[in-house]
């Protein structure tokens, strides 16, 4: 079905889309639709030259979802809705330098993350997106079916806990916090049905997904480390690179994420929103 209201381009065959002709602060009801539609077929839409306020990027957010406030990252001054993703010329390391997705490590994973680009360096700092729909489709029609059956143990003690990967980066004190929130690890099907597209997609990743269920960490490993190199292939990815003003908006079910770490000795900085989501159900059968 065309899209009457905004253009939508691909960025590649791979995943993502580009909206444009839409103000996300002054939206028809149509351009609503449009853009929804856009977000679910496309796995990850971007928007150029929008100039929203924080109160403007919060209510965005709300027009999706109630928003999950990430308990481990320092919030934006005054907006605790607000996650900054800052990295200082100074710095070496950066956020969101490996594939991923968002809360993963939740019981109820997150619908998306609405990142808006507040300053950004003059080359380099691009996003990649990786597209879960086809990694999965790619699959032999065999290791589709194992997978089916399969969970994981996904979890964040390790990245985030009081002897993770952030604590033990004298950087990571000024970005992350709360380390007493781990929680529990808690188990999503390897590959669930998602709930907006009804498409299957595969979720795992390779920052929170500690084994599978009722495997241990070692017997996991060699078909994780298959999937996540599988996962990454060229021909399911796109590459975004911002301008001040651009906004990234990806669902989290359907994609993985990484932040290119290639501007040394310069700033950046990125307001994140994510919109909460729901439990995740498995895929079965073939519809």
């Amino acid at each position: 079905m065309a899209y009457e209201t905004v253009q939508v381009h691909k960025l590649t065959g791979g995943c993502g889309a580009e909206v444009a002709g839409v103000d996300l602060n002054a939206m028809s009801n149509r351009q609503w639709d449009e853009v929804q539609r856009a977000f679910v077929e496309h796995g990850v839409v971007f928007f150029r030259g929008q100039k929203l306020t924080p109160e403007q990027h919060i209510a965005f957010a709300r027009r999706w979802g109630p928003i999950d406030v990430n308990r481990f990252f320092k919030a934006a001054p005054g907006y605790p809705e607000i996650a900054e993703v800052r990295k200082e010329p100074e710095q070496k390391t950066n956020i969101g330098g490996g594939w991923h997705t968002d809360h993963s490590y939740d019981a109820e994973p997150a619908m998306g993350s609405i990142l808006l680009a507040r300053e950004v360096p003059d080359e380099g700092g691009d996003t990649l997106f990786a597209n879960m729909y086809r990694a999965f489709e790619a699959l032999s029609p065999g290791l589709q079916r194992t997978l089916e059956g399969l969970s994981a143990v996904h979890g964040s003690a390790h990245i985030f806990g009081k002897d993770g990967v952030n604590a033990r980066n004298p950087e990571g004190a000024g970005r992350f916090g709360n380390q007493e929130l781990v929680g529990a690890d808690v188990v999503h099907p390897v590959v669930i049905r998602h709930p907006l597209s009804g498409r299957k997609a595969l979720y795992v990743n390779r920052a929170f997904t500690l084994r599978f269920e009722g495997w241990s960490v070692e017997d996991s490993k060699p078909l994780l480390d298959y999937l996540y190199a599988h996962a990454t292939r060229p021909e399911f990815t796109c590459r975004f690179h911002w301008r001040e003003g651009s906004i990234a908006f990806w669902d989290n079910r359907a994609t993985w994420h990484y932040a290119a770490n290639d501007y040394q000795g310069e700033r950046r900085l990125m307001h994140r929103i994510t919109v909460a989501g729901c439990a995740l159900q498995a895929a079965t059968g073939t519809a």
